[in-house]
């Protein structure tokens, strides 16, 4: 059967993945409550629907991209009361796994299938269609829904049973965040030692010393441009609460984690949270006494 494929939750993020289902061939038909959210879709050529009911009875393939619990648990009740058997709903949030399974639950009552697939990388990272997807669920499900994952992801892994795609991202974006984290403070200690922050990018990007963070985010460091966002600092301080409280459930204690995520606070707290999370260099020179002129 060919694939309709809707799309709900056209955010930072949503907005560039359905932007690359659409480039790949594939028609979209997507929604999201907000109106600026829903003119850049339309304008990256994804068709509005008029609400999500019309995607839920409409669309065999379903994404969803959503800010908290609370929405995925609202979209699955909605869908829930529109049949449709045998829609397949891929999930492609960083949420609780308690959230997603409470979501599963609800749309496999309704006749529905359910897939935790978060995604890793951020919107700059999307729109070069450099996404990493962890996809756990049914086998089969997976297996349907793949090639629609390649239009938009650089690497897809099939990771197990649901709730192991949460787990593995989870885990991973501990090393994003720590990574940004220790970019900045290295970008911070080439600065403050005198040496150019584009050629110290240059050199160490493709080294043994470097990380995709600081390929990608070291570059805006090196910039000092963090208007380009990939992703402000609302979503990894969301994350770290769900991070935290994981962790404290598998009695598995993350300092390193913690250490760095303190200076994501201090973005905040500094009026920086509307910049690429790569703003957290901009803290740093702060704390040394060398911040350049944005």
């Amino acid at each position: 059967m060919p694939q309709k494929i809707g799309f709900i939750g056209l955010g930072v993020l949503g907005n560039a993945i359905a932007r690359n289902i659409v480039a790949g061939g594939h028609p979209v038909l997507g929604y999201d409550p907000a109106p600026d959210a829903r003119a850049a879709a339309a304008a990256d050529g994804v068709t509005m629907a008029a609400d999500a009911d019309e995607i839920a009875a409409g669309c065999n393939l379903v994404f969803t991209c959503l800010p908290h619990g609370g929405a995925v648990q609202a979209v699955a009740a909605n869908m829930a009361d529109t049949p449709n058997p045998g829609q397949i709903v891929v999930d492609l949030s960083t949420l609780s796994i308690a959230d997603k399974m409470a979501a599963r639950d609800v749309l496999v009552g309704a006749g529905r299938r359910m897939l935790d697939c978060p995604v890793s990388g951020n919107r700059i990272m999307a729109l070069a269609k450099g996404l990493t997807a962890f996809c756990s669920g049914a086998r089969a499900d997976y297996d349907a829904m793949r090639g629609t994952l390649l239009t938009f992801c650089r690497k897809e892994h099939y990771v197990g049973e649901f709730g192991n795609g949460t787990k593995t991202k989870l885990c991973g974006n501990i090393l994003n965040l720590v990574h940004n984290t220790v970019a900045a403070e290295a970008m911070v200690l080439a600065i403050k030692s005198g040496l150019d922050p584009q050629m110290f990018h240059e050199v160490i990007s493709g080294s043994g010393s470097s990380s995709g963070m600081f390929e990608v985010r070291g570059k805006l460091m090196a910039d000092n441009d963090y208007d380009r966002e990939g992703m402000n600092f609302s979503v990894p301080l969301k994350d770290s609460r769900i991070i935290a409280e994981h962790a404290a459930s598998v009695g598995m204690p993350i300092p390193l984690y913690q250490a760095a995520v303190q200076f994501y606070h201090a973005a905040a707290a500094q009026g920086l949270a509307h910049l690429d999370a790569a703003a957290v260099c901009r803290v740093m020179e702060r704390n040394a006494a060398c911040e350049r002129i944005a």
